[in-house]
């Protein structure tokens, strides 16, 4: 009896050991599987269903959020007088993205063009859109900087075109004709006469060539070859590189279109991505950890060098001609116009951009942007980019309609466009990216503690019935009752 618990001992040990070598193997072998999956499920790939109808159209709800600079005193600005303006919105539209045209090529790069969307929200929406707003007039204003440099005699002609079609320095408009077209005789008189001199051949509006429009081709990679170039743009509208800026380094084409990164993200790792809208390839940074709902995530915002001026970050330069750190000069890809794009309220900007305006109040939580990113797969799962649009305006000796403006780079509106995973998607990703690679960690723990312990246990019988002696029960002399021979320990 001694001998096979011996041996029995023996085989717990064993299957200790192997118990303990499978936990170690699956420490190394756990975490390969979970990426190799990570990897398959990343790749832009038709094969894969789930992932692929995910990258062609965004499930994921996205809204675009508007806010208007109200002018509230017009004469007083024509007087050289500072502006004076009062924040009016959100105005919100859901915005459906969608791609088509998609053509998958051999060199593991894939072609598409995203086209968009927008239905006003009247629910999450602080307004409608037949509210009246009054902003600068870009038409005149902007106008008015553009010729400046011309002969005097042109500037006149210029003023008595802008009264002989009744355009003046501000416009007072409801929301949807500021924002999709309103009808303009100006318009009209340019588009027939000067074709090209506006960006837009129908009504004049500030989104008017956003809605059912798209953002360019794109040549994406697929990440089949490389799992690391996974999204970045391989060009854009034919180009690999821009010609908007000054110094190559401005006009390169950096990082993902904007929707997605690669996976397996470090906190040194950086966001780059190509805005169509800013005209330019920007860079976010990572700030923080945090959590969403259980998901673990990296926080990226944009660095204080974002729209600094050449003066203040040399890389800069090639935006320029500049003006004060926090506004980017984007004229050079809106014909010219005189307009600057940045955070909202000036945020991060030079505060000399502030104190010209009267009525805005800048703080990170209200006007920061920001990308929450799955660093694992590089999905977002929480964005609000925030950016403001700005008409810088002056006194423009000719145009009468400039009046005696001060030279002021006036905020007109700011827009957030947001969105974030919701619903079944989040359980996905919760139950594949969090509760089985947890569960895989305390299996793979759980089998080494299981392993050890029954080695030590085996161990301790095995050394136990080693050094115990056999006893052998004396001659039996006398005959025993037959429940004595059952518990021999009574004897």
């Amino acid at each position: 009896m001694a001998v096979n618990k011996y041996k029995v001992a023996v085989g717990f040990m064993v299957a200790g050991v192997l118990t303990v070598v499978f936990g170690t193997v699956l420490t190394f072998v756990g975490p390969l599987i979970i990426d190799d999956q990570i990897v398959k499920n990343t790749v832009i790939d038709p094969k894969n269903s789930v992932s692929y109808t995910m990258w062609k159209d965004i499930p994921v709800p996205f809204y675009m959020s508007v806010y208007f600079f109200n002018v509230l005193n017009p004469k007083e600005i024509l007087k050289g007088e500072k502006p004076m303006v009062e924040q009016r919105g959100p105005y919100v539209y859901r915005k459906r993205c969608q791609k088509d045209n998609v053509t998958f090529h051999p060199n593991n790069t894939v072609s598409y063009k995203e086209y968009r969307r927008y239905y006003f929200e009247p629910s999450m929406s602080a307004g409608n859109e037949s509210d009246i707003i009054t902003i600068p007039n870009m038409l005149v204003l902007g106008a008015a900087v553009m010729m400046e440099n011309l002969p005097f005699a042109v500037r006149l002609m210029i003023s008595t075109t802008f009264k002989t079609f009744k355009e003046g320095p501000f416009l007072t408009k409801t929301v949807e004709e500021l924002m999709w077209g309103y009808d303009s005789k100006l318009v009209e008189f340019l588009n027939k006469y000067l074709p090209g001199t506006l960006p837009s051949t129908g009504k004049f509006g500030l989104f008017a060539d956003f809605n059912n429009s798209n953002t360019g081709l794109f040549t994406i990679f697929t990440g089949q070859d490389d799992i690391r170039k996974v999204h970045k743009v391989d060009s854009w509208n034919g180009l690999t590189e821009l010609n908007y800026w000054r110094t190559p380094q401005s006009n390169m084409i950096n990082g993902t279109a904007g929707q997605m990164w690669p996976p397996f993200m470090t906190k040194e790792t950086t966001l780059p991505f190509y805005s169509p809208d800013a005209c330019r390839s920007m860079e976010l940074v990572y700030q923080r950890p945090g959590e969403m709902r259980g998901i673990p995530l990296y926080r990226y915002v944009a660095p204080k060098t974002l729209f600094a001026n050449g003066t203040d970050y040399a890389p800069n330069e090639g935006f320029c001609p500049c003006r004060q750190s926090g506004i980017l000069n984007v004229s050079s890809c809106r014909h010219n116009s005189p307009v600057f794009i940045s955070h909202p309220h000036f945020f991060n900007a030079d505060p000399v951009l502030l104190d010209t305006v009267l009525g805005l109040s800048p703080n990170e939580e209200e006007h920061g942007l920001f990308i929450d990113i799955h660093p694992q797969t590089g999905v977002p799962l929480n964005v609000s980019i925030r950016l403001q649009l700005n008409l810088y305006m002056k006194r423009v000796s000719g145009i009468t309609e400039t009046g005696k403006i001060s030279e002021v780079v006036m905020p007109m509106i700011w827009f957030e466009e947001s969105g974030y995973i919701d619903g079944p998607i989040v359980d996905t990703f919760h139950t594949n990216l969090v509760v089985l690679p947890a569960v895989m960690e305390y299996m793979q723990y759980g089998f080494i503690a299981l392993g050890l312990a029954t080695i030590v246990i085996a161990a301790l019988v095995r050394h136990r019935l080693k050094v115990t002696p056999v006893l052998v029960p004396p001659p039996n002399h006398h005959k025993q009752p037959p429940f004595l021979l059952l518990f021999p320990f009574l004897i």
